[in-house]
């Protein structure tokens, strides 16, 4: 007798809904099918930042283009969802703005009822309300209830209808096509002077919007070289825009910053800028590898299990790294550190050793950084403490303040080298023509070191590009490099950095306005020069 085989067990498919393009404005439920899905097939290909909510080892899928190259069709794209379910994976099929608004997910999702496949469909929010939202345009008001939603791309319309009345009007598929809908409506009896905007990028840094008349929306569109997606207005409520534009207003709207550091550091820092408007560009210019002799580490984790120092101080979060990949080399764990004291140069750091299960014993009150750890540490006491010795993971390149402070206290300090920095590779070839040319807007040093290796490996950055330094020796290596420092962080962190170019920002924009100019980011004023620093 044959025993059957085993079937291969059914999929399930999610229907979600990505939004308008900006990633925070995806639902909580989007955000965990997303992590626990084993392929997205998507309209197209998605941002980075969207590619970041997915899990580990999660095969992203381009749904509009086939394997040829040639655009794919309903069927084709339905087919493609059809079979990654029918493999037994978990399918998330993400949507634009809404599945089941203005998109094939219906269609789609018929498909998979028919094969018996189970989906769910998670709304998303749709363009037609967020984008003239980010734009400060309120669709309905106390004076203007009445709303109505047309797709241009469809077939014959009621223009006659949509123009009676004071409804406001949101079109898509509009933009190559707004001259004659624009003459449409006013024919059909909307006056010539009826405010419209329209939005393209809408949700995203990239975001522009352009606010005319019907009677000039076609020159004016064609004169700002609008391409779709946009989403556009027609009504009254448009005027509202002088006083709610919120996103377009934001003081680093549409800079291009860039960040000298490594995507896993440079992380935290791109999120505080993309929160004040701002698209960072992150570009390493160090890498970390191992010491070149592991013997004097090896030596020093040896040394830590046997009891050999009362204290273990770490001066970054890759200092860390460096000790957790040595203890998972000699099979331990976080409990070896138990007995220590254990000291974090600043709130980084010590959230990393958190994260690991560890309590730091101390953490700089003021300042973070050398200084301030020494300002805070305890002399060593031969009473209190019985071993005399710290243990201090650090780069190849620290410098000597914190040994020589410890010493002074009393202590004698194990200063071994963790880890290496090295030159990063030179980035590509469009990103050091932007850096040299002007294309970046403004550059985030937050240290001597980053100066040095940018200018290195790209180049000194043009007299446009707005220079901010996290502290007064970072901005003297600026100087010295022939920059001339706009921005100086009023504490040494990457949040305060952050927060002074803000500042700056608000001001340039602030002044535009007062003198009745445009605002245009430092990038746009190439023309103007700018006297640097010798």
């Amino acid at each position: 007798m044959t025993t059957p085989k085993n079937p291969t067990p059914l999929g399930s498919v999610a229907f979600v809904g990505a939004g308008p393009g900006d990633p925070g404005l995806l639902t909580v439920r989007a955000v965990e099918l997303l992590r626990a899905a084993d392929v997205v097939i998507c309209d197209r290909q998605p941002s980075e930042l969207l590619e970041g909510l997915c899990g580990e080892g999660t095969e992203v899928l381009d749904g509009s283009i086939g394997e040829d190259g040639a655009p794919l069709a309903h069927a084709q794209r339905a087919k493609l969802v059809l079979n990654a379910a029918r493999s037994g994976r978990r399918v998330v099929r993400l949507l634009e703005g809404d599945p089941f608004l203005f998109s094939t997910g219906a269609e789609e999702a018929a498909a998979l009822a028919k094969a018996g496949i189970p989906f769910e469909v998670v709304p998303g929010v749709s363009a037609v309300s967020a984008v003239p939202a980010y734009a400060g345009i309120p669709l309905a008001t106390s004076k203007h209830r009445e709303v109505r939603v047309v797709n241009t791309a469809e077939g014959d319309l009621d223009w006659a209808g949509l123009a009676a009345g004071r409804a406001t009007l949101v079109l898509l598929s509009a933009v190559e096509r707004i001259g004659e809908i624009a003459q449409t409506l006013v024919s059909a009896g909307r006056p010539a002077d009826t405010p419209v905007a329209m939005t393209r990028a809408g949700t995203t840094t990239g975001q522009r919007t352009i606010v005319s008349t019907l009677a000039g929306i076609a020159a004016e569109a064609k004169a700002a070289g609008m391409q779709p997606p946009a989403v556009t207005v027609v009504g009254e409520v448009v005027n509202d825009r002088e006083v709610l534009s919120w996103f377009e207003t934001k003081p680093l709207f549409g800079w291009r910053v860039l960040v000298p550091r490594t995507k896993e550091q440079a992380a935290p820092v791109s999120a505080l800028l993309r929160s004040h408007g701002a698209v960072p560009v992150e570009v390493p210019t160090i890498a970390v590898e191992p010491p070149r002799t592991p013997h004097q580490m090896e030596k020093a984790i040896r040394g830590l299990v046997e009891g050999r120092y009362e204290w273990v101080a770490f001066t970054s979060v890759n200092a860390l790294r460096a000790v957790q990949e040595k203890f998972v080399e000699y099979g331990l764990d976080a409990r070896a550190l138990s007995g220590l004291k254990v000291a974090a140069v600043g709130e980084k750091t010590a959230a990393a050793l958190r994260s690991w299960g560890v309590e730091p014993d101390l953490v700089p009150r003021e300042e973070q950084s050398a200084r301030g750890l020494l300002a805070d540490w305890p002399p060593y006491d031969e009473v209190l403490d019985p071993i005399n010795r710290v243990f201090l993971p650090r780069a190849d390149i620290a410098t000597e303040t914190l040994v020589a402070g410890l010493v002074e206290l009393g202590w004698e300090a194990d200063d071994v080298t963790a880890y290496r920095t090295v030159r990063a590779a030179p980035p590509a070839p469009h990103i050091r023509e932007a850096i040299k040319g002007g294309g970046f807007d403004a550059v985030l040093f937050t240290s001597s070191s980053t100066v040095r290796n940018l200018v290195g490996i790209a180049g000194k950055p043009h007299a446009t590009t707005v220079v901010a330094c996290i502290g007064p020796q970072t901005a003297k290596t600026a100087e010295e490099h022939g920059l001339s420092v706009d921005v100086l962080a009023p504490a040494p962190t990457v949040e305060m950095l952050v927060e002074a170019l803000a500042g700056y920002g608000a001001a340039h924009r602030l002044a535009a306005v007062q003198a009745g100019e445009p605002v245009r980011r430092p990038s746009e004023r190439r023309g103007s020069a700018r006297r640097r620093a010798k």
